[in-house]
Formats: structure tokens, C-alpha cells, sequence
């Protein structure tokens, strides 16, 4: 804006100096004799005042022009800041978007362990209702149907035997693979793991007792089918859910044979 209000002021004060020097009497007629006369009289021009003013203004607009430089490096600079700060927040809010996804994936979660635990909470008030249950046993195989190996997986799984060949006290549940105890006792429990040889992964499972590691059966070999088994006897209150975990990492195997098998039986009540 300074810099454009300098500009007519520099071509009127040009302007003015024409002005003033076309204004000179340089072409008045005299007499011969004075002619001569007057020449050596005649003042000189006002140039120099002019260009006085010309390079004071001059000297403003480049003084002006020095300090638009400055403050062009400091936009630029605070441009460049700008810039990076804005790059940051575009990776923070990718971030966010991540973090997002993974609050979902893990609500997701919760919601099937919430809807699990209210099958099991209903399990155990009916089995309260019915009263004392003095006969409990169940047996069942991995696979409902067909041939499947089941696994790896980078985390503990959860094992739910879904071919229930016995079930007397319906104390196990086949869609969520746990086993409610409905009343206090010993109960004994075995099962039997298989999977065909593998270099790299092992067949195995855990017997889990309300979150806690009991008993594990594992068996490692790099070719041809092998398998394991173990077993417990476990006191057990009201509610408490008994259940097996596939190992980390592991391969299991099953079929119509019926190779990988889940069972368990009160002993007496206490």
C-alpha cells in the first residue's frame, strides 16, 4: 500500500519540475543590444531541486522495499511453520483414526464377552431353579462335521466342542464350550488333543478353571500324527465354568473319528 502511494507522488513532483522548467522565459524577444546582456543574467534552472526530490523519494521506496523483504522472509518463514505444524496435526489425526478403528474392534469384543457372560449368568439361575443336580456328565468331540485343522493363532482361543454325544445335567454349553458347575463338588475332567505333524507348530491345549491355567496337554513332532492327553480333578462351587484354551501357536486336528475330544463328570457333591 506505501509503495503504490510513493509512485504518483514520484510522478507529480516529475510533473511539477516540467512544469516549472517549461516555464522559463528561455524564448523572450529582446533587443539586439540586450540580448547579451540578458543571457549573462538569466538565473540558472531548478534541476537540481528537483532531482533532490526525485532520490529522496527514491531513498524511501528503496528503504520501503528493504523492509517488504524483511516481512516477506518472516511470512515466508511463519508459512513454513505453519505448514509443518499442520503436517503434524494431519498425522495425529491419523492416529486418532487408528486408535478409532481400534476402540470399535475392541467394544466389538466386549459386547460377544458381555453376551456370553449373560448366557452363562442365565445357565446358572436356571440350573439354581432346578435345585440340587446330583447327576452331571458330558462328553464331546472338536468338529460337529467334516474334516478341519484348527488353527494357529498369535493369542490363546477358546476351544468349543460342538459334537455333544453326552450331556446329562446339560451342565456344558456347545455354542459357548464352557462347562458351569451347578453344584459344589469334585468333578474330574479329561481331554485329548491330536493334529498332524508340523515343523514350525505344535498341537496343544490348556484346561482352563475360571481364567486360571491347570493342566496343559502338548505334543510337538515334525512329521506324521501326533497326539496328547491329560486330565484333573477339580473342586468346584456353584457358577464355576471349566473350559479348554488352544495354545499359542498351535495346530489342532479333527474329524469324523472324532480325534479331539472334551469331557467331564461329577464325582460326588460336598
Amino acid at each position: 500500500m506505501e509503495m503504490t502511494m510513493f509512485i504518483p507522488l514520484l510522478l507529480l513532483i516529475c510533473s511539477l519540475c516540467t512544469a516549472q522548467l517549461q516555464g522559463e522565459p528561455d524564448n523572450e524577444i529582446l533587443p539586439y543590444g540586450n540580448q547579451t546582456e540578458s543571457q549573462e543574467q538569466k538565473p540558472a534552472h531548478p534541476q537540481p531541486t528537483c532531482l533532490q526530490d526525485i532520490h529522496a523519494v527514491l531513498r524511501e521506496m528503496s528503504a520501503l522495499l528493504a523492509e517488504q523483504k524483511v516481512e516477506i522472509r518472516l511470512l515466508k518463514s511463519d508459512n513454513e511453520a505453519q505448514a509443518a505444524k499442520l503436517r503434524e496435526l494431519e498425522e495425529q489425526k491419523s492416529e486418532v483414526d487408528n486408535l478409532k478403528q481400534q476402540l470399535q474392534a475392541h467394544t466389538a469384543e466386549l459386547s460377544t464377552i458381555q453376551a456370553k457372560s449373560k448366557v452363562t449368568e442365565n445357565q446358572v439361575e436356571a440350573l439354581k431353579r432346578d435345585g440340587e443336580v446330583k447327576q452331571v456328565a458330558f462328553s464331546a468331540s472338536l468338529l460337529a462335521a467334516g474334516s478341519e485343522t484348527v488353527g494357529p493363532f498369535n493369542t490363546y482361543t477358546t476351544l468349543v466342542f460342538k459334537h455333544v454325544v453326552t450331556n446329562i445335567g446339560n451342565a456344558y454349553n456347545p455354542n459357548t464350550g464352557f462347562f458351569i458347575a451347578p453344584v459344589r463338588g469334585s468333578y474330574h475332567f479329561e481331554f485329548y488333543i491330536g493334529a498332524h505333524g508340523h515343523a514350525s507348530h505344535a498341537s496343544g491345549a490348556v484346561l482352563v478353571k475360571n481364567g486360571q491355567h491347570i493342566f496343559i496337554a502338548y505334543e510337538h513332532q515334525p512329521s506324521h500324527y501326533g497326539s496328547s492327553a491329560n486330565g484333573a480333578t477339580l473342586l468346584l462351587e456353584v457358577g464355576d465354568v471349566v473350559f479348554l484354551r488352544q495354545w499359542v501357536n498351535s495346530r489342532i486336528f479333527d474329524n469324523e473319528n472324532h480325534h479331539t475330544t472334551f469331557s467331564g463328570h461329577l464325582l460326588f457333591t460336598m
